[in-house]
């Protein structure tokens, strides 16, 4: 009996927020080894698809760089990175795209479906979702890696009203209909940004922002907080990066964003429907 009486406080205490984000939409960037561990995997999709059983409108960004890797290693092509992003050929760029949009996607897709779900499969160069140029940060060329200029939502938002859950590949297209190989990371906030979502939910390979002693779990932060942060070196490395992101989409709309460590089973539904949540939220 005890156990039983310990579901439904668990169920009561999703209650609240179950009503809060009805119909709002949730940015999830899709990544590390929550793709690659077949386990974890199921477990992701399951809670995906309860987000939209109980009326969260879940918008997948993925990315898939180990699955590149290891297509590039089977055709003895090199791959290598600068400041973290990764040198795009036109080879690359077409393994790339057959990869993230051929394989990955498709394959997210299949398995949303096995879950009695609708689930569309895009990469940004599908209704021209994802407007793009060449990206030369710091003057490095890195070839076919692009930077977002505009995001055009009218595909998402259609697939979204229509009870979907849409998928996207990071790859956009410019004007002349070039592709370019986009971050992840970077995608889901621009994504995030134009779609005003709820929440953006990174997942990742770690429990979220560490203290100092990089043993500490920092569960909320403040954008006022993380320059500070930075500058005091509390973060680092790809952090970075990642808090800078949260930082411009909750100025720019989004009520909160969360880093979240994907290897934990049901890490999606302990963030958003718990008291404690599980990893950073950025408010």
């Amino acid at each position: 009996m005890e156990d039983y009486q310990n579901k439904a406080k668990v169920l009561i205490e999703a209650l609240p927020y179950i009503k809060k984000f009805n119909d709002k939409i949730v940015v999830v960037k899709y990544g590390g080894s929550a793709m690659t561990d077949k386990a974890i995997q199921k477990s992701v999709i399951k809670d995906i698809a309860l987000m939209r059983l109980v009326g969260i409108n879940p918008v997948i960004v993925h990315g898939g760089g180990k699955d590149i890797n290891d297509m590039l290693d089977k055709v003895g092509k090199d791959h290598k990175f600068i400041n973290g992003l990764r040198f795009t050929d036109f080879e690359t760029m077409e393994i790339v795209q057959m990869v993230l949009a051929g394989k990955i996607n498709k394959d997210l897709v299949g398995m949303f479906s096995f879950e009695g779900m609708k689930a569309i499969g895009i990469t940004g160069q599908d209704g021209n979702t994802l407007i793009a140029s060449k990206h030369m940060p710091h003057g490095d060329d890195l070839g076919y890696v692009g930077k977002i200029e505009n995001v055009n939502v009218e595909l998402i938002l259609k697939m979204v009203e229509d009870k979907y859950i849409p998928i996207i590949a990071p790859i956009g297209a410019d004007e002349n209909g070039k592709t370019y190989n986009i971050n992840a990371d970077t995608a889901s906030c621009a994504i995030a940004n134009a779609l005003k979502a709820e929440k953006l939910i990174f997942m990742s390979d770690i429990k979220g922002v560490l203290k100092k002693d990089k043993k500490t779990l920092i569960q909320r932060i403040r954008t006022d907080e993380i320059d500070s942060l930075i500058e005091d070196k509390t973060v680092d490395g790809g952090m970075i990066p990642k808090l800078q992101a949260a930082k411009e989409s909750v100025l720019s709309g989004v009520n909160s964003v969360h880093i979240i460590d994907g290897r934990v089973n049901h890490s999606l539904l302990l963030e958003t429907f718990t008291d404690y949540g599980i990893g950073t939220m950025i408010v």
